[in-house]
């Protein structure tokens, strides 16, 4: 694409944003205000979250189908409508390699907000991008155990340095995740070659398996996804969907979002 239509894109993009913004204020102002005060709170715990548990019952994962290289994304605009979601606790962004496509992992106080976010604030926003997109929600609550023990900042876990990329892994099985081998499978994952930390994933309803990792640089993530993760769905028999996503493009996006792996 040549610069003079990525800038137009950027351009029409900022100004379906401006709109789309102004909307989603107005449809969130009333429980924006009735939940201020608590959110200053949550705001304030997810910058100094190191050592501690954040009040997290639900992840979102969101992926736009669209190609724009990060540093055209809008995300300023973006991040000040999101922050005014119900229950939104934080989000880091995602840059798809060789895609280009904008994501993120969210945290959220409930799975109740979470089902609004992805059904109402959501399709709005990727609309104003006139593009299709991704969402999945997760059960937070039933991963806690299994996250902590292998280091995941969502759980309030000190990040050991700042992560170089993230995968996005989920198995098409129904595992219900109390019955899944978390604690054979954690002392495996711990020996992978630049693996910093993983946040397990249980699909809401669907029941399946996946996880955010977080990785060193983006030649060990890139490694995990095609070389490793594949025979670990093989051994289960199941198909998989894996994503690889470059975290130094939007560290600076995903701070202003208080990401738990940019403290």
């Amino acid at each position: 694409m040549s610069e003079n239509k990525l800038g137009d894109l950027d351009d029409g993009m900022k100004s379906r944003r401006d709109v789309l913004v102004v909307g989603a204020k107005t449809v969130a102002a009333t429980a924006f205000a009735s939940t201020l005060g608590s959110r200053g709170v949550l705001a304030q715990s997810n910058t100094n979250s190191l050592g501690k548990i954040m009040d997290t019952k639900a992840f979102v994962y969101t992926e736009v189908q669209i190609n724009v290289p990060f540093e055209k994304a809008p995300w300023g605009d973006v991040n000040r409508a999101i922050k005014e979601q119900p229950g939104f606790i934080n989000k880091t962004w995602l840059a798809g390699v060789k895609t280009n496509s904008l994501g993120g992992i969210y945290a959220f106080d409930s799975i109740e907000n979470a089902q609004k976010f992805v059904t109402g604030y959501f399709p709005a926003e990727a609309g104003g991008f006139g593009a299709a997109h991704n969402t999945r929600i997760f059960d937070a609550t039933l991963v806690k155990d299994a996250s902590l023990d292998i280091g995941s900042p969502h759980f309030g876990v000190a990040p050991r340095q700042k992560p170089g990329a993230f995968v996005y892994t989920e198995v098409q099985v129904n595992a219900p995740f109390a019955n899944a081998p978390w604690q054979e499978r954690n002392p495996v994952l711990k020996q992978q070659k630049g693996l910093l930390a993983k946040t397990w994933l249980s699909g809401l309803h669907t029941n399946t398996i996946g996880g955010i990792d977080a990785f060193d640089t983006l030649e060990n993530a890139t490694s995990f996804a095609l070389e490793t993760f594949p025979q670990t769905a093989k051994r289960m028999n199941a198909a998989f969907y894996t994503r690889v996503f470059d975290a130094s493009l939007t560290e600076e996006a995903s701070r202003d979002m208080y990401s738990p792996f940019f403290v």
